[in-house]
């Protein structure tokens, strides 16, 4: 080993007994089980069933409820202490005002479990002794100083206590617990003392969450779930075309922030921005009122307006500003395409092949070539004949404003830094393939090449260069930087991209032109072939797995479970998790989405009914109801040792070693 790297490696652990001490400690962790992995995906903003999710751990927390009392304790019981557990802070709130004579309604049965509790200190002693329990049977498979580590300094000591088993015969024992809580209680530390717990549990029934892409989209919750994810401990995401939709607006593709801002109108979804990241849309209310104040733009009636009652504008306005920001994308978007011809999405700028006096226009690609279409709308005032693609000063001074808007954004670009230090297009992780969409295929099943940002490259080597691509997009500088920012658009749209994978993308069509048939979007090859379990194994092997026992776990399309489809594709060799997290896809799948959960047992595919409400979780112990579709149990135990986290580990550990024969060899001085 290079003698430079032993003498770093001596700073942390500068004589042979430190070196000892930490290869004990490492060989201990090896024999670990390994802890638990949780695969989700397409969120599309749904955060309040994102957050149960991770409060519940997609059911585990109840299972271990199950697990810990059995039938020894009622139903009712059972959900009252996970809904403590779900979210102590307010279930405490409402406990305390209970006990102190107010009347609150619909709190968890509260003839047979509040009130055979006389009073608020039985209650506290009767609760913390089973969230202990709890704890207890979550954290026995963890080192000590693992779960130390996730404890707050001030109680590590007396959750250490309560958590591991002592010396003490059974009956001292139970008399030294009891003496603890009834401290506790006694101190006014219960409330405190109940969360830091409550959060441990969270903590460690998901060791690691791999989101495989689309926290963006249509719902209104998006900035909350990265919110959430700044708390949670080990997490990863593998960017979807949303994601990627968004990052390229939030870093400076002003066609992106159009389609951003576009998207999130239409479907009545402003509270990402408005509440979440605090964009002004002030200034395109008033440009829109300006151009299009006597257009009635009735083809721009946003999606699902009286559904949200938090929207204080009108339908009407909110139309006009729909309208305003989807032209300014066409321009944009052609503008872009139009500087890349090596990208051949020329087809995709429709604006110059606009009859204005006619009100036509004649598609210039696909099976209707040449034909001519009526426009629905034709009052298009802002676009210049002559120069369709020019913003005009007004278009621009907007469009410098949202930006500048989108760029002070604290939270924005906090968030932004998050999707970047933590996601990448895809992620290799213990036997598993994580990406979004698609690896591009011809139709024999051979990787597509393509040509991204002046490399020809294919399967495994296009993915490693978009990733890198999507990188300088943010880290890059002079042109290099915006030729990638320029092609986060065509991630968005173009046909060889791995989180598109169409060969088109529609949205000028399905505005302007009833005629469905110009409307139809063709999936890449991908999308059918990836079914096919001898094309699974090729591209796992292509990414360095065994093609035997390797898997790979999509998002983006979603599952008609309604229409019979299932998530278990290729012989098992594929899962795809779109199950419908958020509300308006949820029509289409039938079920509110997919958790893929993978312990130190196997593999179990868990199946979500909708979210009710976080209000009745907390209230009466409602939870996301949640059907187990596969079991794929080993009979040997995996341990931490089996995992590529264990492989890390064992490089450690030669190390180590060769710096303790160093040590004792006299070849390096002990400090």
């Amino acid at each position: 080993m290079d003698e430079r790297y032993l003498k770093l490696l001596s700073e942390k652990f500068p004589n042979a007994q430190a070196v000892i001490t930490e290869l004990i400690n490492l060989r201990a962790i090896l024999s670990l089980p390994k802890g638990t992995e949780h695969f989700v995906s397409d969120l599309h903003g749904a955060s309040m069933a994102f957050i149960h999710m991770i409060k519940n751990a997609s059911g585990v927390v109840r299972r271990k409820v199950d697990e810990v009392y059995g039938t020894s304790i009622s139903e009712e019981e059972k959900r009252a202490i996970c809904a403590l557990i779900y979210y102590p802070d307010e279930r405490l709130e409402l406990i305390k005002r209970f006990y102190a004579g107010e009347e609150v309604d619909g709190i968890l049965n509260t003839n047979s479990q509040i009130s055979n509790l006389t009073s608020l200190e039985e209650w506290y002693r009767v609760r913390l002794h089973q969230i202990v329990n709890i704890a207890r049977a979550v954290t026995i498979k963890y080192s000590r100083s693992k779960v130390r580590r996730l404890m707050p300094k001030d109680y590590a000591y007396i959750i250490g206590e309560l958590l591991h088993e002592s010396n003490l015969e059974q009956d001292e024992r139970q008399t030294y617990y009891n003496a603890i809580i009834d401290a506790i209680i006694e101190t006014g530390s219960a409330d405190q003392l109940i969360i830091v717990i409550s959060y441990l549990i969270h903590s460690l029934t998901i060791d690691t969450l791999h989101i495989v892409g689309d926290i963006f989209d249509r719902g209104s919750g998006a900035s909350k779930i990265m919110d959430v994810l700044s708390t949670v401990r080990d997490y990863d995401i593998q960017w979807g075309n949303h994601d990627i939709e968004w990052m390229g607006a939030m870093a400076g593709n002003l066609a992106l922030l159009a389609t951003v801002l576009r998207v999130s109108i239409r479907y009545a979804n402003i509270e990402t921005l408005e509440e979440g990241y605090g964009i002004n849309l002030l200034p395109l209310a008033n440009f829109a009122m300006t151009i299009y104040g006597d257009d009635p733009c009735s083809i721009w009636q946003t999606r699902d307006f009286e559904n949200n009652p938090r929207l204080t504008r009108s339908a009407q306005l909110m139309a006009k500003m729909h309208k305003a920001i989807s032209i300014i994308q066409f321009k944009l978007e052609g503008q872009t395409v139009l500087r890349h011809p090596e990208w051949k999405m020329d087809h995709r700028a429709l604006l110059h092949h606009i009859d204005f006096q006619n009100g036509t226009i004649t598609l210039p690609c696909g099976e209707g070539k040449g034909e001519v279409f009526q426009l629905l709308d034709t009052h298009l005032p802002t676009i210049n004949p002559d120069d369709p693609y020019a913003l005009s000063q007004e278009e621009k001074d907007l469009m410098d404003q949202l930006w500048r808007s989108f760029r002070k954004s604290e939270k924005m670009q906090k968030h932004l830094r998050m999707l970047y230090e933590h996601g990448s297009l895809y992620l290799v992780r213990n036997g598993f393939l994580l990406y979004h969409a698609a690896i591009p295929l011809n139709a024999d099943g051979s990787f597509t090449e393509a040509e991204v940002c002046g490399q020809r490259v294919a399967g495994k080597a296009l993915m490693d260069r978009t990733d890198a691509i999507i990188r300088q997009a943010y880290y890059g500088e002079g042109q290099d930087k915006q030729n990638a920012l320029d092609y986060m658009l065509y991630l968005w749209q173009g046909e060889f991209s791995p989180l598109y994978n169409k060969d088109k993308m529609t949205t000028f069509e399905r505005y302007f032109i009833a005629d469905k048939s110009s409307h139809e979007e063709k999936k890449g090859a991908y999308f059918v072939l990836s079914d096919d379990e001898k094309v699974c194994e090729k591209i796992l092997q292509e990414f360095g797995l065994n093609p035997a026992t390797g898997r790979i776990i999509n998002g983006h399309v979603p599952v008609r479970t309604i229409k019979g489809e299932t998530p278990i594709r290729a012989n098992g060799k594929r899962f795809v998790i779109d199950g419908g997290f958020s509300k308006p896809y949820q029509e289409k799948t039938g079920i509110a989405g997919y958790t893929l959960i993978y312990n130190s047992h196997g593999i179990q595919l868990v199946e979500h009914d909708s979210f009710e409400s976080r209000e009745q979780a907390i209230l009466s112990g409602s939870d996301i109801h949640s059907r187990t579709l596969l079991q794929d149990f080993s009979g040997k135990r995996m341990r931490i040792c089996d995992t590529d986290k264990g492989k890390e580990l064992l490089e450690q550990i030669a190390s180590l070693e060769q710096l303790l024969h160093a040590y004792r060899s006299g070849t390096m001085r002990e400090r």
